[in-house]
């Protein structure tokens, strides 16, 4: 039997597991996935069409193939179920904890969505899921898990050990106790070592911890992946706005939510206009990628007239058309440089000391640092192998590039967020067709007035 590598499939197996399933060989199927993880599953699965992975799940036990279902990629899945029927989506719904539930009800139409919940034969659990579906996916309340285990705060540590013992068996990771008063309001917290090391008529009072970190439902995903990450939290209780504790936000769930933020903001660094993978569609991919090719195109036509307008200096003096180039690239890198700090500052949600004044004046001694030393270079290369006059204008904009390139790397990003819009647009080609502009329009207004004044 062939090993399957935990990161890659290999084409021998995903051939022979292929031909399994066409001649319908159980055994075969069974003997070759019973020894791997599910997720490792859903990345064979999604080699194959609807109709044949709902084949091969039926061959698995309903657990494997719930959680299967769960790890598959949103838009795979959402084909994948319509194999399915109702009381087959129902049932590996009935396995899921309770916000991987109201996920994948999300991604289906209202009517089966509706059909599905009054298929569930939990009723606690299609209750909990009603209640999840009422809030947005990109909130607390849209991630959250209904499953948790709390005790009442005038508990023994014996009846605190009875009622965990009740509350584990829908709870798949138990990371914390949650201690609640008579209305459910949010306590605190007793760790499972302070429960053992207890004496048994102990109260939960005398030994829960009241310092707990904690989120309200209507908390934007973002400001809870930054409190998780501050914190080094594994898990957050999530509360209403009455104080009241409704759920519980784990890591993986946060993974999933910086894993998303950090695809989307290369997207917009490299020039994307929409969330597209390589597997997508011929036109999706053109359409995401054409609105910033547009602008560019159209920053360089800009550039071009740019030029135009200085052709006399170019007409008197043609090695300035060489360092064009050199000014453009140094400016979009600089301005890069800038602003991927700050893209990354404010995706940590980091707590600046200094004010904004105090860090465009740190960006701009920096920037005199960086722009003396490639002006100095740049000097010395262009008059050894041209002439003083050609290097003092090169040099002058090549300065005067990165001194604006820096502060503008740093303000756009910042005015970016401010304002609502993602600052990783600062990145991209935003920023770099604009320093382009910019440098072409220093550097020949440089060169026209050095050369007037010679």
């Amino acid at each position: 039997m062939e090993e399957l590598n935990q990161h890659e499939l290999t084409k021998e197996f995903l051939d022979g597991f292929r031909r399994a399933v066409e001649e319908k060989d159980e055994t075969y199927i069974k003997v070759s996935l019973e020894d791997l993880r599910h997720a490792d599953i859903s990345l064979i699965l999604e080699e194959f069409d609807a109709q044949e992975s709902h084949y091969v799940l039926q061959l698995l036990p309903p657990e494997t193939a719930a959680a299967i279902i769960n790890d598959l990629d949103e838009y795979v899945r959402t084909e994948f179920l319509k194999d399915f029927s109702i009381g087959e989506i129902a049932s590996y719904i009935d396995l899921l904890e309770t916000d991987n539930g109201a996920d994948i009800l999300n991604e289906l139409p209202i009517k089966e969505r509706e059909e599905v919940i009054g298929n569930l034969k939990n009723e606690e659990k299609a209750k909990y899921i009603v209640e999840l579906l009422r809030y947005d996916e990109n909130c607390a309340g849209g991630l959250m898990a209904k499953e948790l285990v709390k005790v009442n705060l005038e508990w023994t540590v014996i009846q605190c050990i009875d009622e965990i013992r009740r509350q584990a068996e829908n709870v798949e990771k138990i990371y914390s106790v949650y201690v609640v008063d008579e209305k459910d309001t949010l306590l605190g917290r007793v760790s499972l070592k302070s429960i053992l090391l207890s004496n048994t008529r102990d109260k939960v009072k005398n030994i829960y911890d009241p310092d707990i970190v904690r989120v309200h439902t209507y908390m934007v995903e973002e400001e809870i992946a930054s409190i998780m990450q501050k914190y080094d939290l594994e898990v957050l209780p999530v509360v209403n706005v009455h104080g009241k504790l409704v759920g519980r936000i784990t890591v993986d769930d946060i993974i999933d939510v910086i894993t998303e933020q950090a695809e989307q903001e290369r997207q917009l660094m490299a020039g994307l206009a929409e969330d597209v993978e390589e597997d997508d569609t011929v036109w999706l991919l053109s359409r995401a990628r054409l609105p910033w090719l547009v602008i560019g195109l159209m920053g360089g036509m800009i550039g071009a007239r740019l030029i135009g307008v200085f052709e006399d200096v170019l007409a008197q003096v043609t090695a300035v058309a060489f360092f064009i180039p050199l000014i453009m690239a140094t400016g979009g890198n600089v301005g890069v440089q800038s602003s991927a700090l700050v893209v990354q500052s404010l995706a940590a949600r980091l707590a600046f000391q200094d004010t904004l004044l105090q860090r465009i004046f740190k960006v701009f001694l920096v920037a005199i640092i960086n722009g003396l030393i490639l002006s100095s270079l740049v000097y010395l290369f262009i008059f050894l192998t041209v002439d003083a006059t050609l290097a003092l204008v090169v040099t002058t904009a090549l300065f005067s590039v990165v001194i604006i390139a820096s502060i503008l790397g740093t303000i756009v990003p910042l005015l970016l967020d401010k304002i609502g819009f993602n600052p990783a647009l600062a990145s991209g080609p935003f920023i770099t067709t604009t320093i382009d502009l910019m440098g072409l329009a220093i550097y020949f207004t440089v060169a026209h007035l050095l050369y007037e004044a010679i």
